[in-house]
C-alpha cells in the first residue's frame, strides 16, 4: 500500500476547542495572572525602597513617593469606575448580539463567545479592576522616606499601562462588534470557520478493501445530546492497543440518545469502556470543530431567513450563496464521505463517516431553491454557481449539480408564467441582478 499523499490523525484533542467555546477560562486565567504579577511588582517595590534607604536617597525616595501618591487618585478612580464600565460595555453588546441573531440566525451567537477579541477585552477590564483593588492595599500613611517600606511605584505604572490596554482594546471590541450585526464580515466569518475545519480533514489512501467482520458493538453512556467532536488520536491509540479497527456510527453533529450504537468494533473485542467513552463528546449543540457541514448549514439558514416573508432580503441570501460556492469549489475534487485513520504502522484503526458530495451540494442549495421562485436575483445567482460549480466538477459529481439546476428552472417555469420573466430569472449572473 502506498503511503503518498497519506496524512497520519492530527491529534485533535476537543480540550482547545472546548475552551474557545467558554467564556470563563480567559477571564479566570487573568485573574491568576493578574494576581501573580502584583506579588512580583510589589516585591520589586519593596527591594526598590530598601536600596534607596539603604544608599540613603531620601530626597529620591521622597520623590518617588510623591508620584505614587499621585497615581493614587487615578487608581482610587479606576476601582469605582472599572465595573461599572465593564457593565455598561457588556450589558450594550448584549442587545447588539441579540439583534444579530434575530436578524441572521442565533448560531451567530457562538461568534461572539469564541472571538478572541471579547474575551480579551472582559478579561484586560476584569484584571484592571482586581489590580487596582490590589494597588490600593499597598498604600501606606507613612509619609516619612526614613521609615516607609512600601512604595507602589511600579504597582502604578502597570495599572496606568493597564488602562491604556483597556482603552485601546474597548475601540477594537466596539469596531468588533459593529462587524458582528454586519452580514458580510459573519458569513465570510463562517467561511473562513468551515475552511480552517477543511485543513484539518485526514486526508488519505482508502481502507481496505474486504474489512473484517462486525465482531462487537459498544452502546453510548451518557446524556442525551448531538455529536460533537471524537478525540480521534485517542480512539486509534485504543484500537491499536486492542488489535481492532472501530466504526463510528452516528456522524459528527447527528443527536444520540443512551444506549443507541456507537462504536462498531471489526476484528476482535472492544476496547476498554472508559478509553472509548473519554473520546467522545456530546454538547447541547454543534461546532465546527469537527463537522465539514455545519458551516454550510449556517450559511443556509442566513438566506432562508433573508427569504422569509417577514425579511425580504434577498440580497443577503445571494452574499451566502457566494461563500456556499465558494466552498463547494474548493471541495469539489477533495475526497469525501468515509475517513479512514491510521496508526503509524499505516493500519486503519478508525473509520468516521462524513458527508460526501452529494450531501453538501443538498445541504447548500436544496432548501434555498424551495424559497427562490419569487426571487430573480436568488434564481440568476444560483443559476451561475451551478453552472461554475459544473465546470470545475469531475465527471463523477456532475449528476447533482445538473439535478438541482433541473429542478430551479422547473421551480421558476410553475411559478413565472410570463415567458421573458422566466427567460430573465434564469439568466445566470454572478451578481444576482448586478
Amino acid at each position: 500500500m502506498s503511503d503518498r499523499g497519506y496524512r497520519r490523525p492530527r491529534p485533535l484533542s476537543p480540550l482547545r476547542e472546548h475552551l474557545r467555546d467558554t467564556f470563563w477560562f480567559a477571564p479566570t486565567a487573568g485573574f491568576v495572572s493578574v494576581f501573580v504579577l502584583w506579588l512580583i511588582a510589589s516585591e520589586v517595590d519593596d527591594q526598590v525602597v530598601s536600596l534607596f534607604q539603604r544608599e540613603g536617597a531620601y530626597d529620591e525616595l521622597a520623590g518617588l513617593m510623591s508620584f505614587s501618591q499621585d497615581t493614587k487618585t487615578i487608581v482610587t478612580t479606576i476601582s469605582s469606575a472599572m465595573m461599572t464600565f465593564i457593565g455598561v460595555v457588556f450589558s450594550i453588546s448584549m442587545v447588539a448580539v441579540q439583534m444579530a441573531s434575530g436578524q441572521l440566525t442565533p448560531r451567530v451567537v457562538r461568534i461572539f463567545v469564541r472571538s478572541r477579541i471579547s474575551k480579551l477585552t472582559l478579561t484586560v477590564f476584569l484584571a484592571t479592576f482586581l489590580f487596582s483593588l490590589l494597588v490600593l492595599s499597598s498604600y501606606e500613611g507613612e509619609t516619612d522616606p526614613r521609615r516607609v517600606t512600601s512604595v507602589p511605584l511600579l504597582q502604578s505604572l502597570l495599572i496606568l499601562l493597564l488602562v491604556a490596554a483597556s482603552l485601546l482594546l474597548f475601540v477594537m471590541y466596539v469596531s468588533s462588534t459593529l462587524r458582528l450585526m454586519q452580514v458580510g464580515p459573519v458569513v465570510d466569518r463562517i467561511a473562513r470557520d468551515s475552511f480552517r475545519v477543511l485543513g484539518r480533514m485526514p486526508w488519505g489512501p482508502e481502507g481496505d478493501d474486504d474489512p473484517e467482520p462486525e465482531t462487537a458493538r459498544v452502546m453510548y453512556e451518557g446524556p442525551a445530546g448531538v455529536l460533537r467532536d471524537v478525540n480521534t488520536a485517542r480512539l486509534v491509540r485504543a484500537a491499536r492497543r486492542q488489535g481492532v479497527v472501530l466504526r463510528l456510527i452516528p456522524r459528527i453533529g447527528d443527536f444520540v440518545v443512551p444506549g443507541t450504537p456507537m462504536f462498531a468494533v471489526h476484528g476482535g473485542d472492544a476496547p476498554p469502556r472508559h478509553r472509548l467513552r473519554s473520546a467522545v463528546s456530546v454538547s447541547v449543540e454543534r461546532t465546527l470543530h469537527q463537522d465539514l457541514a455545519f458551516g454550510l448549514r449556517q450559511l443556509t439558514d442566513i438566506a432562508l431567513r433573508a427569504l422569509s416573508t417577514s425579511v425580504n432580503d434577498p440580497t443577503t441570501a445571494v452574499q451566502c450563496l457566494d461563500r456556499i460556492v465558494q466552498f463547494l469549489a474548493v471541495v469539489v475534487r477533495l475526497p469525501l464521505g468515509t475517513v479512514h485513520h491510521r496508526d503509524r504502522a499505516g493500519r486503519v484503526r478508525l473509520v468516521q463517516e462524513g458527508p460526501g458530495w452529494a450531501d453538501l451540494v443538498d445541504l447548500g442549495f436544496e432548501e434555498i431553491r424551495w424559497c427562490v421562485a419569487g426571487s430573480p436575483q436568488v434564481t440568476r445567482r444560483l443559476m451561475a454557481g451551478l453552472d461554475d460549480l459544473l465546470l470545475l466538477a469531475p465527471g463523477g459529481r456532475r449528476q447533482p449539480l445538473l439535478r438541482h439546476r433541473a429542478l430551479l428552472v422547473q421551480t421558476v417555469e410553475r411559478a413565472v408564467p410570463v415567458p421573458a420573466d422566466r427567460t430573465f430569472a434564469l439568466l445566470p449572473d454572478r451578481q444576482g441582478i448586478g
